[in-house]
């Protein structure tokens, strides 16, 4: 019996050199090709987009980072945390993003085809995916935008795969991929957040079980798993985002949740953020003597169905010691963060609401608390009506 994993099968590395090398002749065969989506990404997708966070953990170790005349070399845990995040966000985005140009084809007089629209994303990938590899080497990373074959990728099988018309395929796919690097800059975001808030521990990317044809469960040893069928539901709500069935919350009705006074504190200021379709949000600040703490309401409409991803996987982080205390994770169903600084008397506490609305109390008081006392004062219910 062999032991460890086996080679590579060579359908996946053929299917790869003949993308790269003649696109046009590839497209027609996997156009009418019959796999399900949980075929193609069991053996195709996650093993090629491995590859740039799995180079990028191996280098980050053995090369490290610099620039000018210093250099850093990221702890084992930051790398591993990094590496598993970019995977699993990378796997959601691939199926974000066939919604977003199943939804998009019929616009540029293609055809809406759930299936073929993964494999367009899927495969249309190659290149992007191959080109992880140069994360081996940070310093080779700039080869990276090798990866931009992959618009030609995508544009050469729009045709074939989604029945786009020649005059439309550079509009479609110039639309498509702009929508590719929003979804990009939000992974990153996620991941950049995730990875300076979290010592996360994790053993690496764990086994993938199929519980029908299109649903698979990704699971991460020491973490958690999350099912396919979740990351679809987070594909169709962003697609009814971007057609305007589901709008962030106005700021004039945020406004109305945040209350005058909290506790003995008094609110001395008032600020709105709008973003478009990717949310809105309202601060208020609230002093008490020489106590004050801000209290905001985001509805993170374009983050919406993540967070709840982000639970299913259970992550989780708790650190301790004299100067203070941080705990993140999921509490009773609920996702919460929870840092304080017993040496400055300040910090922070917030919880997520119906997977779209963060509310978090931060600043200068005598206790965590008081912080938890201001969340609280929002009405929760309230919000999770508005998330309907």
């Amino acid at each position: 019996m062999s032991e460890g994993p086996g080679p590579i099968p060579a359908t996946l590395i053929g299917r790869a050199k003949a993308m790269i090398l003649k696109p046009n002749e590839e497209w027609p065969k996997i156009a009418v090709e019959t796999g399900s989506k949980a075929d193609i990404l069991r053996s195709y997708v996650v093993p090629l987009a491995a590859l740039g966070p799995v180079a990028g953990l191996i280098g980050s170790q053995v090369f490290g980072y610099g620039a000018l005349f210093v250099s850093w070399r990221p702890s084992i845990m930051s790398s591993l945390v990094t590496a598993l995040l970019s995977f699993g966000l990378t796997l959601v985005g691939v199926f974000v993003l066939a919604a977003i140009a199943d939804w998009l084809a019929p616009k540029f007089e293609g055809q809406s085809n759930k299936t073929n629209a993964f494999k367009l994303v899927a495969y249309g990938g190659t290149a992007a995916w191959l080109a992880g590899i140069f994360s081996l080497v940070p310093m080779l990373a700039v080869f990276g935008l090798l990866g931009l074959y992959s618009l030609y990728l995508f544009y050469t099988g729009a045709g074939p795969v989604m029945a786009v018309p020649e005059a439309k395929r550079i509009a479609y796919t110039v639309v498509t991929f702009l929508a590719a690097a929003v979804l990009y800059l939000i992974v990153a975001l996620i991941v950049g957040m995730i990875v300076a808030a979290v010592g996360l521990g994790a053993a690496g990317i764990g086994a993938m079980t199929g519980a029908s044809e299109d649903e698979v469960t990704i699971s991460i040893p020491g973490v958690g798993s999350v099912n396919t069928s979740k990351i679809e539901e987070a594909a169709q709500r962003a697609e009814k985002i971007q057609k305007g069935e589901i709008k962030p919350v106005g700021t004039d009705v945020l406004k109305e949740i945040l209350p005058e006074t909290v506790s003995g504190f008094t609110r001395s200021g008032l600020e709105t953020m709008a973003l478009g379709v990717a949310g809105t949000g309202v601060e208020g600040q609230y002093k008490s003597g020489d106590q004050q703490f801000t209290l905001k309401v985001q509805d993170m409409l374009a983050l919406s169905g993540l967070a709840g991803i982000g639970s299913a996987m259970g992550i989780a982080q708790e650190k301790e010691d004299e100067n203070g205390y941080e705990r993140i994770g999921t509490v009773d169903g609920q996702w919460r963060e929870e840092r304080w600084s017993t040496s400055g008397n300040n910090g922070a506490y917030a919880v997520m609401i119906a997977d779209r609305f963060r509310v978090e109390a931060s600043g200068t008081v005598n206790s965590i608390e008081v912080l938890k006392g201001a969340v609280a004062s929002i009405d929760q219910g309230k919000l999770a009506d508005l998330a309907e």
